[in-house]
């Protein structure tokens, strides 16, 4: 069975969403705005985004957009700080990495974007990016980045 490698029982019954790119929503704006864009094209030239998958792809790009934000800030400031104490203690934006990236990774498995979760994933027929109207109305007829 080489397409049930683990010989598990297939769902016949799963519910096959329209893959289509859903909109993106209004309360995504800067980094995870540019997100949403990069990631929804790539994802649904895969064949792993659907119409019911936009609350989905909208926490992966807002906590991308945290993640980058407390990255920048790390940067700037460093991971120790000096308290109103005048003692040493850890950047708050450390701990809102830390976060953001297990928050992320739980994401990414989701979608089939991380190498193990990847191999797990399985798509009988990818849409055809370039006839789909919306995709084209977003991205282009080539569906170049």
């Amino acid at each position: 069975m080489a397409d049930n490698p683990g010989k598990r029982k297939l769902n016949a019954k799963e519910p096959k969403p329209k893959a289509v790119i859903p909109k993106c929503p209004k309360v995504l704006q800067g980094e995870a705005r540019s997100e949403w864009r990069r990631m929804a094209k790539k994802l649904h030239g895969l064949g792993l985004l659907s119409e019911i998958d936009g609350a989905a792809l909208t926490t992966y790009c807002l906590t991308w957009a945290r993640l980058v934000d407390a990255e920048e800030k790390l940067r700037e400031h460093g991971t120790v700080i000096i308290s109103p104490n005048g003692y040493p203690m850890q950047s708050p934006y450390l701990g809102i990495a830390t976060k953001a990236t297990e928050q992320l990774v739980r994401v990414l498995v989701e979608f089939g974007m991380t190498p193990s979760s990847r191999a797990r994933v399985q798509v009988p027929n990818a849409p055809a990016a370039a006839s789909d109207p919306t995709f084209e109305r977003f991205f282009g007829a080539s569906g170049g980045a």
